[in-house]
């Protein structure tokens, strides 16, 4: 079997928890005979490539590589959280075609070609039919036999290359506008979801909360929702060491500093511990819109000293900052999944996390819960956790055991399943663009890779 797999982040170009799913599904994918290709809309250059070169494929049963190749579209595609509602900066640059890169099938990752500077000039919304089209255009030239798109960004090309192939699409969604915006989505986001999760032959969500959100906020029926959790990567080395540190405890906050993972109720908590304590630090690793606000904030609640900001954090660092963690707390407002409290748990610390999050559903006895707006029990369970040496060491083991269960191996056999229940049903939620649209995709992917002014 071989999937078009569209994503808009990969290990090393990273930058939140969806380019991790997608790192450990394909890998995970690969040692089940299922070729990848992965269109990635990021621009390279050969320094980007020394980076990604320690990159390895998974073997099959019998040893051998499973195929997975990159196609880099010629622009360069920024966050979506931090761009949808960036206004247009005007018109646009053509560019001529570029090889498109590959990574060899053996060993180390080799890339070949190279994408060219830039990016979408900050009018996200603006340019995403010129990246459906340049996949579109990749496309042609590919056999495949199931198209899987990541998240909103994805969705509009997912849609034009499943239409022009009659292949059918399954779009994967890691988070919805509700999530990231609460009550105040960006209409022209939602509506690109909507499009997105109806015009597929299947759905697959991250958690049962995603799925209640596509059915009640988007009116996907239920039938066509698959939940599957995300996984996360087999730790090599021993199991972690049970806690024993005494003097200054560390409490740590891991990800965007956004509405949507809730770092002001992080921070209200932090005080609350603080009057009660003085030996117990805060550290806030990640950045986004709301934190200069959370800097000021932690000043103004007589945080000085007491709370650190190290801003984004990758690889080793983020590591180092969970093994210096005596519990880690994730206390998100609306989190699909939450990848980095399995992350935490993996390495043995013992993590607070909100009953608002995919996690949770996974996490039964590895995990103390708490509503995000519950700053007072929220303070009492960290608490807990740093005065209780038992009960820290209680949901370390249990923590332990339960992870051991999520690997992405059957992540990717779920999502797997999936793809032959879309190729068995002939014909069966396969999206259909007009003629008229179809054609000014192709003449407009045409006429961007060879220079010329498009229609």
């Amino acid at each position: 079997m071989r999937t078009l797999m569209l994503g808009w982040e990969f290990p090393p170009f990273i930058s939140g928890g969806l380019g991790t799913a997608c790192h450990g599904l394909t890998k995970a994918m690969a040692g089940l005979n299922v070729d990848i290709i992965f269109i990635l809309p990021k621009a390279l250059n050969g320094k980007d490539s020394e980076t990604a070169a320690p990159w390895r494929l998974t073997a099959d049963a019998n040893g051998r590589k499973r195929p997975l190749s990159f196609r880099i579209v010629p622009e360069e595609l920024f966050s979506p959280y931090n761009m949808a509602g960036a206004a247009s900066t005007g018109g646009v640059t053509r560019r001529r075609s570029v090889p498109a890169l590959t990574v060899s099938a053996e060993g180390p990752l080799q890339l070949i070609g190279a994408g060219l500077p830039g990016g979408y000039d900050g009018d996200l919304l603006g340019r995403l039919g010129y990246y459906a089209a340049r996949c579109v255009q990749l496309a042609l030239d590919e056999d495949f036999d199931v198209v899987h798109a990541h998240d909103w960004v994805t969705f509009p090309a997912g849609l034009a290359v499943a239409s022009l192939s009659g292949k059918p699409l399954i779009t994967h969604v890691h988070s919805t506008e509700f999530d990231r915006a609460g009550e105040n989505v960006n209409r022209s986001v939602y509506d690109i979801e909507r499009q997105g999760v109806h015009g597929a032959a299947a759905v697959i969500a991250v958690s049962n909360l995603t799925k209640g959100i596509l059915v009640r906020r988007y009116g996907v029926p239920p039938e066509k929702v698959q939940v599957i959790h995300n996984g996360i990567e087999p730790r090599n080395g021993p199991e972690p060491a049970p806690l024993n540190r005494g003097g200054e405890k560390t409490v740590l906050f891991l990800g965007r500093i956004t509405m949507q993972k809730g770092p002001e109720f992080f921070l209200k908590a932090a005080e609350l511990i603080a009057r009660q304590s003085d030996n117990v630090r805060f550290v806030v690793a990640g950045w986004g819109d709301l934190g200069p606000r959370m800097v000021q904030q932690a000043a103004a609640g007589g945080l000085n000293g007491r709370m650190v900001f190290t801003g984004f954090l990758r690889g080793k660092q983020v590591e180092q900052a969970y093994r210096r963690a005596d519990v880690y707390v994730m206390p998100s407002v609306s989190e699909p999944f939450g990848l980095t409290a399995l992350e935490a748990v993996e390495l043995g610390v013992p993590t607070v996390i909100s009953h608002s999050s995919g996690v949770a559903e996974v996490l039964t006895a590895g995990a103390l819960k708490v509503d995000f707006w519950d700053v007072e029990k929220m303070a009492r369970l960290i608490t807990d956790v740093l005065t209780q040496p038992r009960l820290a060491e209680s949901l370390r083991r249990n923590g332990l055991a339960e992870v051991r269960r999520l690997r992405w191996d059957e992540t990717a056999r779920k999502c797997v399943s999936v793809y032959r229940r879309c190729l068995d049903a002939p014909q069966n939620g396969r999206t259909a663009l007009s003629e008229t649209h179809q054609g000014l995709m192709l003449d407009t992917a045409a006429a961007d890779y060879a220079g010329a002014p498009a229609p």
